[in-house]
């Protein structure tokens, strides 16, 4: 999780000095929001598919942590039938 906050803290820097520069360049009110408006949509979508990249390693992760789960369960509930008739066996 450490490199998330990395990545994400670099992404707000680089987009906190883009803003910046657009803000501070001598060029009129109307580009100037523009610039703004299209920088802006560029770090939206950035940062989307970086996000969306974490959710499905999230994502992975649990299903492979759920499958080794099942099969623990299974592999459990075969031990006990197997020593539970091993059981009946050498009672009778």
């Amino acid at each position: 999780m450490k490199a998330d906050k990395i990545i994400l803290g670099v992404l707000g820097g680089v987009a906190v000095g883009a803003l910046l520069g657009v803000l501070f360049a001598p060029e009129k009110g109307d580009k100037t929001r523009k610039k703004i408006m299209d920088k802006s949509n560029d770090y939206a979508d950035e940062l989307k598919d970086k996000l969306d990249t974490l959710l499905g390693t999230i994502n992975k992760k649990y299903e492979k942590i759920w499958s080794e789960g099942e099969n623990l369960i299974a592999e459990g509930k075969s031990k006990f039938d197997d020593a539970k008739h091993e059981i009946k066996n050498t009672s009778i």
